[in-house]
């Protein structure tokens, strides 16, 4: 199978690509896909199509009364917005058709289903976990934004729970156990406590100081980063400790990075 790559910029998108985003019928190749995507159209297309259109109207209003139409926060409003619909209609299967959508946006709007829900977090993080592991990088990071203020408020707990996540044989599922905690992370709230404290994300980050995988080394690169713009000191003191005890390519590779702000 052909992976097809994406356009560079989002003006180079070809018509024929930018109709079959809109219509759901394919999945962004790349970043400038994803934000290239208009999510209301796409909303009601597949909202036609799952013989839902009733939805729509509420939805668009809830859209249009968000104070800033950032892409992160009109698919946020459209995955709680459609929460609330299929409370309002006791519609107890539309999770399962957006979680398995052909379209990654969709299955985005799906982790808010979990996120938002009342829930206890262990139960939420257990539901989570294929979004966690889906192929899309998209749905990959939605997954774990949903679950960011779950996270932030039950950090101990979270942490506890995560960290068997981060012996996974799924690249992914590891790398969700880093990125999800991230003290400054993207398109998200900063969470304070690892700002100030960030000893209390050691377990999560010490089995994947040698993780095979470049894309779980560079959430615990950036992690660490993110950490030593508050605390330089335990992040040099950690690199240090590292150095002695995995003297691998792998950790290096990850020292290198979480230093590059501290060595500019």
């Amino acid at each position: 199978m052909t992976v097809r790559k994406g356009a560079r910029t989002i003006a180079e998108i070809p018509p024929e690509i930018r109709d079959q985003l809109n219509n759901g019928l394919i999945e962004s190749a790349n970043l400038n896909e994803w934000l290239a995507i208009n999510q209301k159209q796409l909303l009601e297309k597949v909202l036609i199509a799952l013989n839902r259109k009733e939805y729509l109207n509420d939805i668009l209003t809830d859209i249009a009364n968000l104070k800033k139409q950032t892409v992160t926060q009109i698919n946020e409003m459209i995955g709680v917005s459609l929460l609330t619909q299929s409370y309002i209609y006791n519609d107890t299967g539309l999770f399962e058709k957006l979680s398995v959508h052909p379209s990654d946006t969709v299955r985005c709007w799906a982790t808010y289903f979990i996120g938002k829900s009342d829930r206890p977090l262990a139960e939420k993080l257990e539901r989570m976990q294929p979004f966690a592991a889906d192929n899309h990088f998209g749905v990959r990071e939605i997954s774990w934004i949903a679950l960011r203020a779950d996270i932030t408020e039950n950090l101990e707990q979270a942490i506890v729970l995560l960290t068997p996540w981060t012996l996974s044989d799924n690249e992914y599922i590891r790398r969700f156990a880093s990125e999800s905690i991230r003290p400054r992370g993207v398109w998200c709230k900063h969470i304070e406590a690892l700002k100030e404290t960030p000893e209390t994300g050691s377990n999560i980050l010490e089995p994947l100081k040698s993780d095979s995988s470049k894309y779980v080394r560079d959430s615990v690169a950036n992690w660490l980063n993110d950490a030593s713009k508050t605390r330089p000191d335990f992040v040099v003191n950690l690199c240090k400790k590292w150095e002695k005890e995995s003297p691998t390519k792998e950790t290096a590779y990850i020292i290198k990075r979480a230093l590059r702000s501290i060595n500019r």
